[in-house]
């Protein structure tokens, strides 16, 4: 089995009681609600990361101004050829406020909109388990960044 390990920084940005999301488009089609942010490119800073993902799917700069915390998660799914792949991804979240641009829709990503939704609106969205942690962080604040019970996508 090939292992894999993907790390990525999100943006929980939330302004007047509303949060920014980005709808990410599944290869097959599929489109869910997620959390500004995405892979962190070889050498790269996660700090860096969110700042330029963010700016990628929504059209705003953001400033990074708390690490909400850390989270990880595993799945196995089917490669090419019958193999499997064991992938960990490993989330890392921050608390960022919008500081410029304009919001925009981001064109040949992987992200095909981007919006401000009320918070109170969140549940009833499509979306995937990312936006509930990162809402259950920017809540909760845990010193540690851990979440007890943990919420792993």
């Amino acid at each position: 089995m090939r292992e894999e390990l993907r790390v990525a920084a999100y943006a929980v940005c939330v302004r007047d009681d509303h949060m920014l999301l980005a709808r990410w488009v599944s290869r097959d089609g599929e489109k869910k609600w997620t959390l500004p942010g995405g892979g962190m490119d070889h050498g790269e800073d996660p700090y860096d990361t969110v700042v330029r993902e963010a700016a990628e799917e929504t059209g705003y700069t953001v400033e990074p101004i708390v690490l909400l915390g850390i989270d990880t998660g595993r799945r196995t799914y089917p490669r090419r050829l019958g193999a499997l792949a064991d992938h960990q991804a490993l989330r890392i979240v921050y608390e960022a406020r919008v500081t410029g641009g304009d919001l925009r829709h981001e064109t040949n990503g992987s992200t095909d909109m981007a919006a401000w939704h009320p918070l109170d609106e969140i549940p009833a969205l499509t979306r995937v388990a990312l936006v509930d942690l990162g809402l259950r962080l920017w809540r909760e604040r845990p010193a540690n960044g851990h979440l007890t019970p943990p919420l792993n996508p």
